[in-house]
């Protein structure tokens, strides 16, 4: 039995770029680019511009979905729902990303953060595999933690913004103010890749391997972590982007132990070598999610025949959030 056509497009829509691409029911990409972020008008214009190109050389798209920074609206019963809402990134503020979309890109639309896109990718090619329930978490240009519960994104009334809560000073930091232009010093304004340079001068990456910097970040990543635990009890969590080089990961395992203190029995027994990962979906996890969510609108269910492929446009970096 011949399978009928499907023709799948998906945007991971990043503070610095969106990243396009249209592809089979195979997951084999027929097409791609990258579009820097620039203005919404330039930006949506120039992605509009790419699907239609791509519908007049394949035909008109199956399915569509879009992760997204955000924050955004995704209650569909909220006025502003598929809006990106109040978002620090200069210009886009309240943008109606969904409804451009679905003006310009006539196909089922799938809107969801970033970083649940990229915890797609995970659970379908990364360290995600063979898990029901775990937690992605990217320190970047933000901080976004995205959810897989039951093997699904978790949805709800709107989306997660665990990069926003409140943590106890690290052991040391007194006097920094922290950057968010909301909390000010919030998880945040103290530990994302701005915050590390506006703290320290440099960009994280420039720090040496043995700059108290490290300790200070991997405190409060563990703070996160512990809450995570806590508040959702993952399988695994994994942390990805910019600020967590090779060296941070034992640091926020050891601080981790540390904030947990032997509490639960079941917790003790836990390997944090295993529990607190790096992805290794490669850099195109989130647009691989992408592109999945909208193989899952389409068929209602996911592609767990995809091989994983590198997208030509993809980088270092994992998620803008």
């Amino acid at each position: 039995m011949v399978s009928e056509p499907l023709l799948l497009g998906g945007i991971e829509a990043g503070g610095t770029k969106f990243l396009c691409a249209v592809a089979d029911r195979n997951g084999q990409v027929l097409g791609e680019t990258r579009i820097a972020t620039t203005t919404p008008a330039e930006t949506l214009g120039a992605t509009t511009a790419f699907f239609a190109e791509m519908e007049q050389a394949h035909g008109p798209l199956s399915a569509f979905s879009v992760g997204s920074f955000g924050p955004l609206s995704l209650n569909p019963l909220a006025a502003d729902h598929g809006f990106i809402t109040s978002t620090p990134k200069p210009g886009w503020e309240n943008v109606d990303l969904l409804g451009h979309l679905r003006r310009t890109i006539k196909a089922p639309t799938t809107l969801d953060t970033d970083v649940n896109c990229a915890a797609v990718g995970e659970r379908l090619f990364g360290s995600g595999q063979g898990l029901d329930s775990f937690c992605y978490v990217t320190i970047g240009t933000g901080i976004g933690v995205g959810l897989l519960i039951d093997g699904a994104p978790h949805g709800g009334a709107n989306h997660p913004e665990a990069g926003h809560i409140s943590v106890p000073r690290a052991p040391g930091d007194t006097t920094f103010a922290g950057i968010c232009p909301f909390h000010g010093d919030c998880l945040e304004g103290l530990a994302c890749g701005p915050a590390m340079r506006a703290r320290w001068g440099v960009p994280a990456e420039e720090l040496p391997v043995d700059h108290p910097a490290w300790d200070i970040a991997a405190d409060y990543i563990a703070a996160l972590c512990a809450t995570l635990t806590y508040v959702i009890r993952p399988d695994r969590i994994i942390v990805g982007g910019g600020v967590m080089q090779p060296q941070m990961y034992p640091r926020v395992r050891r601080a981790l132990v540390a904030k947990l203190a032997g509490y639960d029995a079941s917790m003790r027994t836990i390997a944090m070598d295993d529990y607190v990962a790096a992805p290794t979906a490669g850099a195109s996890a989130g647009l691989t999610g992408a592109l999945a969510l909208a193989y899952r609108t389409a068929t209602r269910q996911w592609p767990m025949h995809w091989r994983m492929a590198e997208p030509t446009h993809a980088n270092k970096e994992t998620v803008d959030a």
